[in-house]
């Protein structure tokens, strides 16, 4: 995978662009489930609302937000995959 353009190279993409609340979020979660601790998964969203609801499912599951870019169009989050998340 190419590196972004904050110079961090992710593990997986999800694009989660024209997808409403929850869904990005709920995409991420099975995309994070699949992944080694540690890994990086790169989303991109449209859904105002994205940077509040992973936000708030990281500070729930222990998943680390590592980066987040409210572009003018596009949201780029980058989430590193917790050793041993917390089930919600």
């Amino acid at each position: 995978m190419t590196e972004t353009s904050n110079n961090i190279t992710p593990d997986q993409h999800l694009d989660a662009k024209g997808l409403n609340c929850p869904l990005p979020v709920l995409k991420a979660k099975v995309a994070l489930n699949k992944m080694q601790p540690g890994e990086i998964l790169y989303v991109e969203a449209t859904d105002p609302h994205a940077t509040i609801d992973f936000e708030a499912y990281c500070a729930r599951t222990g998943h680390e937000i590592v980066s987040l870019l409210e572009g003018d169009e596009v949201i780029e989050i980058f989430v590193s995959r917790a050793a041993d998340p917390k089930k919600i």
